[in-house]
């Protein structure tokens, strides 16, 4: 692209855009977002078309495995595409109106995700513990978990439409987030609770949840309650996915998360563009992990995919339904008085 050619900023104004680094790094970042955003696209389609194609599936504790698939493909389509294109050209070419359209796109269906892996931790819980007794999870309360994931994510990310906070260009200013650089106290506000309330709550709400579930593992293990050593098979098990499911939520949320309190807190710092873009694109790339560790790790799911994509051809990697030590097909029920293992 010609360095001279006028092109609308993100005010509205014209201006030559500004280089931040040399054409083929916008090359790069158009290449490996285009990766990520093809990969997205096709997995969390699959979810959400295997789902809808296998009455089995279709049960109350999927829910919020499709709503992730279904808020993923929001962050890809609206937003990662987006990105692809701006990067494609060398410079954000959308102006004003499409900042605040990718910026709060790319924010609603990334919290939403977010605030959906911390049900499904809270979901686990429910089902693997039993930590309210016997209560049946059902419909009504996984679409509550589903719909509130939504309404915190329109909570926290309608304020920068009407004044508190807003949407501006990040990184190497080829795609556009909340403003974390304005030193404005009333935009500091903004940003401290949207810290608090879409990223701390939500971690905290997973370590809370997958570290109760791996200690009631662990006491009905000491009990010795389970035949053959079922139990302990699941416990580590349980501790593989929960230590693969937490590390990948800090890889592609906490360098972001990072990020943006720094700046935060040190309005006068400086952060190289290009490096400032990694976390962003980090927290992009989860839209292509989630449906992996939560969906193609799911036994359920992985044996209806295969036939799907295979074209009608088994599974050749398929469990047996008597061997039940996963997550998903291992219930918990324990309490003082006595406690069970019961593969479902």
């Amino acid at each position: 692209m010609d360095g001279e050619t006028a092109v609308m900023n993100i005010s509205g104004e014209l201006h030559a855009p500004r280089v931040l680094m040399p054409r083929i790094g916008y090359t790069i970042l158009a290449v490996i977002m285009a990766a990520f955003v093809t990969g997205s696209i096709i997995l969390n389609t699959t979810v959400i078309v295997v789902t809808l194609k296998y009455k089995q599936l279709r049960q109350p504790i999927n829910y919020s495995l499709v709503n992730l698939a279904v808020a993923d493909l929001g962050v890809a389509v609206l937003g990662g595409s987006l990105t692809v294109e701006t990067n494609a050209v060398g410079y954000f070419n959308l102006g004003r109106a499409g900042c605040v359209i990718e910026g709060f796109a790319v924010a609603f269906f990334g919290i939403a995700s977010l605030c959906t892996v911390a049900v499904i931790a809270v979901e686990r819980v429910i089902v693997v513990c039993k930590p309210l007794g016997t209560l049946t999870f059902s419909s009504r309360q996984a679409l509550a978990g589903v719909t509130i994931s939504w309404m915190w994510s329109l909570v926290w990310n309608t304020p920068p439409l009407f004044g508190w906070g807003s949407y501006e260009l990040e990184g190497v200013e080829t795609s556009c987030a909340p403003n974390w650089y304005s030193t404005d106290p009333f935009n500091v506000s903004y940003i401290v609770c949207y810290f608090s309330f879409c990223f701390s709550i939500p971690f905290i709400t997973i370590v809370v949840s997958y570290g109760y579930l791996m200690w009631t593992l662990r006491q009905v293990a000491r009990l010795g309650i389970g035949q053959g050593g079922t139990t302990h098979k699941a416990e580590s098990q349980v501790a593989r996915m929960v230590l693969v499911m937490i590390i990948a939520f800090l890889i592609c949320w906490l360098p972001y998360a990072a990020f943006a309190m720094t700046v935060v807190a040190n309005p006068g710092i400086y952060i190289d563009p290009i490096l400032a873009t990694v976390p962003m694109y980090l927290s992009k790339t989860s839209t292509v992990y989630n449906p992996i560790i939560y969906i193609f790790m799911n036994r359920q799911f992985r044996d209806c995919v295969f036939p799907f994509l295979l074209c009608g051809k088994k599974n050749p990697w398929a469990t047996e339904m008597r061997e039940s030590t996963t997550t998903e097909t291992l219930s918990v029920s324990f309490s003082s008085r006595r406690g069970k293992v019961a593969p479902v």
